[in-house]
């Protein structure tokens, strides 16, 4: 059995597990797999599979498939220098029809390298560097959207360019449908997208759309805060959070109280206030201050 029919089981096992523990078993297997080269990665989409959970939400998983990639990257390189150790450099004549061959032809990327981790090219890519030029809507604004959008979903990726475009142009098309035309509504949903798609923290969501397995009618109507990273979703939840505890009820005054203890400082010295944050037949939610260490917690 060759090393990619061995790793695409471990794939659909990874991509399928519900909980934190599966997906760390499973990345620790795949960690430990002893041949891993580009074709490999490539047919088993292993790189692809793990380089989506370096923004889970969970710390360990996603530091062990930071990991993983690091490694694979490191195999993968080690793999190329040896091959380009055993076939001696090209002479000049050589690389320079290798170049002018790529140049041309708009599935093979011009100047980036590849390297492991799903296809992740060490330097980055856009329209011009694959050769791509968009103008199949006779219209320059929506040709110019659909290059904005190939830029955001190539500029990491080690997917066929014919594939990232396929995808460019669909969003295009879709974001055309759902405004009535390139109106300024129009143009405003490309740039969420654009800013959204590039965002270089989050590569799980350009991996999703380019694999397909974030569909485009859903992509186009999901907000900036829908795209965002795991880490992204986290960190403005507890700024809302923070927010609502600062903003509620601000200016009333809080009675001191020692019915309540601190879960950080163990102390029962506490300031509290009460507000109705729901509908008026549901309790009233409770914000309490500890006045030693300044932690703050609700319930109701």
């Amino acid at each position: 059995m060759s090393a990619a029919a061995e790793l695409k089981p471990l794939v659909k096992s990874l991509n399928s597990a519900s909980t934190d523990e599966e997906i760390i078993t499973i990345l620790n297997t795949l960690k430990q797999q002893a041949k891993i080269t580009e074709a490999v990665l490539r047919e088993s989409k292993a790189g692809l599979a793990v380089g989506k959970l370096r923004q889970h939400a969970s710390k360990p998983v996603s530091e062990l498939a930071k990991e993983i990639v690091k490694k694979w990257k490191t195999e993968v390189e080690r793999e190329k220098q040896a091959a380009g150790g055993k076939s001696g450099a090209k002479p000049p004549a050589a690389k320079k029809a290798a170049s002018t061959s790529s140049a041309v032809t708009p599935s093979t990327p011009a100047t980036p390298t590849t390297s492991a981790g799903g296809g992740k090219f060490s330097n980055s890519r856009s329209a011009k560097s694959d050769g791509v030029k968009i103008d199949y809507s006779g219209d320059k604004t929506r040709d110019k959207c659909a290059e904005l959008i190939y830029d955001a979903l190539v500029f990491d990726s080690g997917e066929p360019s014919d594939l990232v475009l396929s995808r460019a142009k669909d969003i295009e098309k879709t974001v055309l449908a759902d405004n009535g035309g390139a109106n300024a509504s129009y143009k405003a949903k490309i740039r969420s997208l654009f800013v959204n798609l590039k965002d270089k923290n989050n590569p799980g969501l350009r991996e999703n759309v380019i694999s397909g397995e974030l569909p485009v009618s859903k992509l186009c109507k999901m907000s900036s805060t829908d795209m965002a990273s795991e880490e992204r979703k986290a960190a403005n939840a507890k700024i809302a959070a923070e927010n609502l505890f600062k903003t509620l009820g601000a200016g009333e005054q809080q009675a001191e109280t020692d019915a309540f203890q601190c879960g950080r400082c163990k102390q029962r010295k506490c300031r509290y206030r009460q507000q109705q944050t729901r509908s008026a037949d549901e309790p009233m939610t409770t914000f309490v201050t500890c006045t030693v260490c300044n932690n703050r917690w609700k319930f109701s």
